[in-house]
C-alpha cells in the first residue's frame, strides 16, 4: 500500500517538476513562437554595428594580419552583456575588440511573438597585412 502512495507522490512530484522549467521565456519556443525578428543597432543591422566598431576600434593595436571572433549575447533590455573574445590575433588586439564590444550602446533586442528575447551574436573581424 506504501509503495502506491510513493509511486502516486513521485508522478505528481515530477509531473510538477517538468511544468516549472516550461515557464517563462522557453514557453515563447514551445508554442511555436512565431518567426524571430533580428536585433537592431541604431536603427540597422550587424552592417550599421559594423560602423560603430570601426568608428571606435584603434587599429594601432593590431601589428599583423589575421582574423578574431568574438561572441556577445544582446539582452531583452538592449544592453550586450557576456563578451567573449573566442579567436585573437594577440593580446592586444583582443582586449581591443573586448572594449569596443562592451562600449555598444543598447540595441533594439530580438523578438519572438512580440515579446524581446535574448540571442547571441557571433563577430568576425579579419585584418589584411599594413
Amino acid at each position: 500500500m506504501k509503495a502506491k502512495y510513493f509511486f502516486l507522490f513521485l508522478i505528481c512530484f515530477v509531473s510538477s517538476m517538468t511544468y516549472a522549467q516550461i515557464g517563462g521565456e522557453d514557453e515563447v519556443y514551445l508554442n511555436g513562437g512565431g518567426e524571430l525578428i533580428q536585433p537592431k543597432f541604431q536603427g540597422g543591422g550587424l552592417e550599421k554595428f559594423q560602423e560603430f566598431v570601426k568608428e571606435h576600434f584603434d587599429y594601432t593595436k593590431v601589428k599583423k594580419a589575421g582574423s578574431m571572433l568574438a561572441s556577445f549575447t544582446i539582452e531583452t533590455d538592449g544592453s550586450v552583456k557576456k563578451v567573449k573574445i573566442l579567436k585573437m590575433i594577440d593580446v592586444d588586439s583582443g582586449l581591443e575588440l573586448m572594449r569596443v564590444l562592451n562600449l555598444s550602446p543598447k540595441w533594439e533586442p530580438a523578438k519572438r511573438a512580440g515579446k524581446p528575447v535574448s540571442i547571441e551574436i557571433k563577430y568576425p573581424m579579419n585584418f589584411k597585412h599594413q
